[in-house]
């Protein structure tokens, strides 16, 4: 099996590297980069070249590792006692599956997502070394081995909010994925949009970098930003001239808001054009 990008994901070379050496290594791979670009499409799209069953854990900043293993319902079960529920009598009747647990015992080879790990406790990672690393764990209540049936291939995200352990990071295999360059930016628009005028990806994309190169931005556009905005563009039928227009008072974009996400970047852009204004009227 060797991932080479799929007909809905324009994946760079370095990129097929990282996915296929950590298929092979069997090891977790860990992907960092921006939000928005593509890191969780990524898993997906792996599942599917290999057709392979996607199980996805989504992290939250309440998420215990525990809950990636297994669950045991106590409340349920007393409840149920007192009510004279002879599936009582069964304490499996009251364990949750994890998302390793389907993923240990999934008859085909999975992927595994775990999303946005750095969302996370900071013991989190920590917390899933041991299992991860022998690939079975114990179930305390009913007293069996959860063992994995064959190694699924985990790809693990990460925003970069929080620092992740050494011991974890010495486990996975790591890419950082690059902002995209404006040639791959226009692969993954063509598969998006293989219909859209060449002119409006040319002056949207220029448009785009702009924006994404003012000094003093809390938040850049990323990717599925552009490509939302993109899809206004056509559907609105705005003409070129509008993005093509260099007039210091049209410093922000139309249909901002598909592209700058909070009233700190509206504000910039807003004092850059007021500025600009004062110049040329100066």
């Amino acid at each position: 099996m060797r991932f080479a990008g799929t007909s809905a994901y324009v994946a760079t070379e370095d990129l097929k590297v990282a996915v296929n050496a950590a298929a092979t290594l069997r090891r977790p791979l860990l992907v960092k980069g921006e939000p928005g670009t593509g890191k969780t499409v990524l898993a997906q799209e792996i599942a599917k070249a290999f057709d392979a069953p996607l199980i996805e854990w989504h992290i939250k900043s309440t998420t215990k590792a525990q809950q990636g293993l297994y669950e045991y319902d106590a409340v349920s079960r007393l409840r149920d006692s007192q009510l004279g529920d002879e599936r009582v009598k069964d304490i499996r009747n009251y364990i949750r599956k994890g998302k390793l647990w389907e993923a240990f015992t999934s008859e085909k080879l999975p992927v595994l997502l775990i999303d946005e790990i750095d969302k996370a406790d900071i013991e989190f990672p920590n917390d899933l070394l041991l299992e991860i690393d022998r690939m079975q764990f114990h179930v305390y209540e009913t007293g069996e081995n959860v063992v994995a049936q064959q190694r699924p291939i985990v790809v693990i995200t990460s925003n970069n909010e929080k620092e992740l352990p050494d011991a974890f990071l010495r486990r996975c295999f790591f890419h950082y994925i690059k902002f995209p360059e404006r040639d791959t930016m226009k692969a993954i628009i063509d598969v998006h949009f293989p219909d859209i005028q060449k002119e409006l990806v040319r002056e949207a994309l220029t448009v785009f970098y702009d924006i994404r190169e003012v000094p003093g931005m809390k938040k850049k556009p990323s990717t599925s930003e552009l490509l939302d905005w993109l899809k206004l563009l056509m559907h609105e039928e705005l003409p070129l001239e509008v993005l093509q227009s260099r007039d210091p008072k049209k410093l922000i974009p139309p249909l901002h808001g598909a592209l700058l996400k909070n009233e700190q970047d509206v504000m910039l852009f807003e004092r850059l054009a007021f500025m600009s204004r004062r110049q040329g009227n100066g």
